[in-house]
């Protein structure tokens, strides 16, 4: 990609017309448009630096946040091998009838328009309107049974930080026509794990952890951006102590 594609690319990510980017990131407006022109050539350091800023207000901007009664509570921990694990510590959705998967869709509603970074690959994900309606109403989720239908319903309370920690992605070419627009540069699988809480008799009597995996499936649309699509493949994989 020429040097002028580049800036012309970044000033679109950030929607603002040449004037208003001028003003946002303090360049001259001469200068901008003699880089659009491709009749100066700006140092390879200043459209990486650029790009990092867009990219840092971006993420600032759709950061997303929590009211009291929206609290979460939910970490990222480190095991001894060295992978990452999202911790759920409450169990808010059973997930077991049609009524469950509908408070979850609107329970998911709030994370639309939000982005977040793959820690691995400082790859932004954002999260459009698909996917609430596909985490809660696919093929793939009816088809879930018992342990893995319930912990599927509650992964929806640690979205952000499981793109967080997202890892080895694997690309795939799309291949369906319905997503020849919105997936029209592939598909991105990414290995994610999380863990839920049981408890015993007494409420308060935390037993163990049940670890689950998972695949992060992310769309890569037409507009050259990545979105969240999907939770798949969860199943248990170990249990550990509290």
């Amino acid at each position: 990609m020429e040097f002028n594609e580049k800036i012309v690319n970044l000033r679109n990510e950030t929607g603002l017309s040449r004037k208003d980017f001028c003003h946002q990131y303090d360049i001259p407006l001469r200068t901008v448009e003699d880089w659009e022109a491709g009749k100066r050539k700006p140092p390879e350091y200043v459209i990486r630096m650029l790009a990092y800023y867009i990219r840092l207000k971006r993420i600032y901007d759709n950061s997303f946040t929590f009211t009291d009664t929206d609290y979460r509570n939910v970490s990222v921990i480190e095991e001894e091998n060295g992978k990452k694990l999202v911790l759920i510590n409450d169990k808010r959705f059973k997930g077991m009838d049609k009524k469950d998967w509908k408070d979850i869709e609107v329970y998911l509603a709030q994370y639309v328009g939000k982005c977040y970074e793959i820690a691995e690959t400082s790859d932004i994900v954002y999260i459009d309107r698909d996917f609430p309606d596909e985490f809660a109403n696919s093929k793939e989720r009816i088809g879930l049974k018992g342990a893995n239908r319930k912990a599927k319903a509650n992964a929806s309370q640690g979205i952000p930080e499981m793109i967080q920690i997202a890892v080895n992605p694997k690309w795939e070419q799309n291949k369906e026509d319905k997503h020849k627009k919105d997936a029209k540069f592939g598909w991105y699988r990414y290995t994610v794990r999380f863990a839920l809480p049981v408890y015993g008799n007494n409420p308060e009597e935390l037993i163990r952890y049940n670890v689950f995996g998972a695949k992060m499936l992310v769309r890569h649309a037409e507009d050259g951006k990545k979105y969240l699509y999907d939770i798949l493949a969860i199943k248990k994989e170990n249990e550990q102590p509290a």
